[in-house]
């Protein structure tokens, strides 16, 4: 019998992934945070995915819910009080039922570093990491972090000019009470040791530590894919070919979304004129910047800060 290879959908956003399942919900497509409750829906249907690579962060907290799970090549049971989170670019496939109460929380690269600081994944090195992070919780340990995600919900869906930053406010509590939580002594996320993850997972220490180097201006040169591979002591083919395969895309594309995202977070955050972003961030001439940053934007850097 012949095996049916089923097609690799990529979803860059969380609405697409919900399209996909036949979920009707109302997010406005620009957020770069969403959160919502699968129970919501809640009738007999059984919710099953195609295999997909999601381009977005996600946690889910299970509060009520079954079902399984598979990213890459692992398979996770989804259970109550189960915690989630993975990166994006990993292949995954789910199937969920009985989805009583069942939270998503996804968000982007862009809001962590717009709306919680630019030295986000030092203080949170585990945001980086290749592999998933998964564990089922005691009740009371459950309640706590049921208590932190129903808040981010309630700012969620305020009205308030200051939405952004409560929400990044509570994350971060979340983030450190995940942090305290899971990567202890007892509880370590088992990360991948195979060769391929060990090169993502420096690569992407290595591409965020250089770009936090370009935006606080303690490094005036722009890395290209020959000089990662360099650093890593690898041919710059066989580096782009391991990145692509584990995250779906390749060095080029991690160089300019690190590049766009590091853009926004200095021009939203920060006085630095737009002439010495542009210099920072490795272009020679403002217009050249003006004219990329436009194209994966819509906006000039000018127009960018003045409506951030």
């Amino acid at each position: 019998m012949k095996t049916v290879i089923e097609p690799l959908l990529i979803f860059d956003r969380i609405q697409e992934l919900y399209k996909h399942l036949g979920i009707a919900v109302d997010i406005d497509i620009a957020q770069k945070f969403n959160i919502y409750n699968m129970g919501n829906l809640y009738n007999p249907k059984t919710y099953e995915s195609s295999v997909y690579r999601g381009n977005f962060f996600s946690f889910v907290f299970v509060k009520d819910a079954r079902g399984k799970f598979i990213s890459d090549n692992e398979q996770y049971d989804i259970a109550p009080r189960t915690i989630f989170f993975n990166t994006p670019g990993h292949i995954k496939k789910f199937r969920i039922k009985d989805a009583r109460d069942l939270y998503l929380l996804t968000f982007t690269e862009c809001f962590l570093k717009e709306n919680v600081h630019s030295q986000i994944f030092e203080e949170f090195p585990f945001l980086l990491a290749e592999s998933i992070l998964s564990q089922v919780v005691p009740e009371e340990k459950f309640e706590e972090f049921e208590e932190l995600y129903m808040q981010i919900e309630k700012a969620f869906f305020s009205e308030s000019p200051y939405r952004n930053k409560l929400i990044a406010h509570l994350f971060v509590a979340l983030l450190i009470k995940i942090k305290d939580n899971f990567l202890t002594d007892n509880i370590i996320p088992s990360y991948e040791s195979c060769r391929a993850s060990e090169i993502v997972n420096k690569f992407k220490i290595i591409i965020e530590q250089h770009y936090r180097d370009l935006g606080n201006g303690s490094n005036e040169k722009a890395h290209r894919v020959t000089e990662y591979a360099e650093i890593l002591n690898l041919h710059p083919n066989y580096l782009n070919n391991v990145i692509k395969s584990k995250t779906g895309k390749s060095v080029g594309n991690w160089i300019a979304e690190k590049t766009i995202s590091e853009a926004k977070a200095l021009l939203k955050n920060s006085n630095i004129p737009v002439k010495e972003i542009s210099y920072r961030l490795g272009f020679s001439e403002i217009q050249h910047f003006s004219t990329y940053f436009k194209k994966h934007t819509q906006y000039t850097p000018v127009l960018y800060r003045q409506i951030g």
